[in-house]
């Protein structure tokens, strides 16, 4: 007779492990996970039973580093999105090694050392280019007769979103890891050629569709700025870099207490033939004070980080709360004022958002944060937002940041001296309501192509273990 569970001990705390499915392992986090659905699964083998080739590649610190002229790409952990797809957004750059080869196309690259949550991500090379992996990547190279790599791949992204190499991974100098042996004697459903090969086009189909939606949602999103262009009669100038246009006059009035040449150069005026044309200082306060005036210290508020505010969307995603008597030090704001990032990068990304739904309607945040309030009736602040969100805006006020290369930040005096068209306040109101249909439709299509995604994870997930 088996051993049972006594009733006053709740099993969802506890569980039974059969001496004979002891792995070298006495960890209960080990045994507790999910990961058996998996490695129990009835085609299962283990990994080097199906690896032709496996290793990690090299460290390379910043005095072993070089630049794109002259280097190659070294895929690192933050080079795996979450899908287990590359992006080469933030590459690190290391020199020719003649004794290490290149990693060739159809490799499978699993990050084997990150904090525990990460470990486990896995990509796959899916283009014939030239490139090193880190030390912290795994390269595995498998037995294509047995195993497609497109589907190992998939397989080991499960694992990581199942929490499988998260429950089986050591730990070692504050990181946690997967070691090549360790990695060697994970088990893998392996399935009949065919129909891993029909799992892989389900996948990639999936994939596809969610690209085709977040290009179209790009271009809605990178369409706004022209919208606001023509509805403001507002023309950039033509960007020229002949010597001839490199060279300019400027009169001693037109000097806007700097003096280096790109403010004056680069610099972009929305000065607009149609609308009246003002000083931001004359329609709005920027850091106006008096947000908690009468109100008592003990006032429960709104908080808000700069992490919060979405640079795509321009909105606050999340409010924590605190209270009046904590916010000394913080910036603060009320209900219906525009927060705007003043250091970099923040700014330039896009951080901004109309303070909404505050607690109390008062609320404090990062000191980073520019506050910006209308003075009266003439300007709306949807307005106001859209347009400094707009591109042109935020590379023009880079010219003007001022500080160390780290930590470069905005002076109110940009936006205090900045000038925008005024329309009347009800096309003010319709541009920016405009605005926010175009990001909403956006948005729109970014979640579905996220949900198509998600469906096909599931549902391969499901034809992987159900699988008889």
């Amino acid at each position: 007779m088996s051993y049972q569970v006594p009733q006053h001990i709740d099993k969802n705390k506890i569980f039974l492990v059969n001496r004979s499915e002891i792995e070298n392992r006495l960890d209960p986090l080990y045994y507790g996970s999910d990961f058996t659905k998996f490695f129990k699964h009835p085609f299962s083998v283990r990994l080097k039973e199906v690896c032709v080739k496996i290793f990690s590649g090299f460290g390379a610190g910043k005095n072993e580093q070089t630049t794109k002229d002259d280097g190659y790409i070294q895929i690192r952990p933050t080079n795996i999105d979450n899908d287990g797809f590359l992006k080469y957004e933030k590459n690190v750059y290391v020199p020719l090694h003649k004794d290490i080869p290149f990693v060739k196309k159809g490799t499978v690259l699993f990050n084997n050392t990150n904090s525990q949550e990460w470990v486990g991500k896995t990509a796959l090379l899916m283009d014939e280019t030239q490139l090193y992996t880190s030390n912290h990547i795994t390269s595995i190279t498998v037995d294509s007769n047995k195993l497609i790599p497109d589907y190992l791949w998939i397989v080991f992204n499960i694992y990581q979103r199942n929490k499988v190499f998260y429950s089986i991974c050591t730990n070692w100098n504050n990181q946690s890891g997967v070691g090549i042996d360790l990695l060697q004697s994970v088990k893998v459903p392996i399935l009949p050629i065919a129909t891993q090969q029909k799992i892989v086009e389900y996948y990639n189909a999936a994939y596809s569709e969610k690209q085709k939606r977040e290009s179209r949602a790009q271009q809605l999103l990178e369409s706004i700025d022209t919208y606001l262009l023509n509805e403001l009669s507002v023309s950039l100038p033509e960007i020229r870099n002949e010597l001839k246009d490199r060279m300019f006059l400027l009169n001693r009035s037109e000097l806007e207490g700097r003096f280096d040449p790109t403010v004056y150069k680069d610099g972009i005026k929305l000065i607009s033939p149609k609308w009246d044309n003002v000083t931001l200082s004359k329609v709005a306060f920027v850091n106006p004070g008096g947000a908690y005036k009468g109100k008592n210290a003990e006032t429960p508020i709104s908080f808000v980080p700069m992490e919060v505010v979405d640079e795509v969307f321009s909105e606050i995603t999340t409010m924590e709360e605190t209270y009046i008597e904590q916010s000394s030090g913080f910036t603060k704001f009320k209900e219906g004022d525009l927060l705007w990032a003043k250091i970099t990068p923040c700014m330039q990304n896009g951080k901004s958002a109309i303070a909404r739904n505050l607690t109390n309607g008062l609320g404090c945040g990062s000191t980073e944060f520019f506050v910006l309030r209308p003075k009266d009736e003439r300007l709306a602040i949807e307005f106001l937002h859209v347009i400094l969100h707009m591109k042109c805006v935020r590379e023009t006020a880079m010219l003007y940041f001022g500080g160390s290369a780290g930590q470069q930040r905005l002076s109110s005096s940009f936006l205090e001296n900045f000038t925008l068209p005024l329309p009347p306040r009800e096309k003010q109101i319709e541009i920016a309501n405009h605005v926010y249909e175009m990001r909403q439709q956006a948005k729109a299509l970014q979640e579905e192509g996220k949900a198509i995604l998600e469906r096909a994870k599931r549902e391969v997930e499901s034809m992987i273990i159900n699988v008889n």
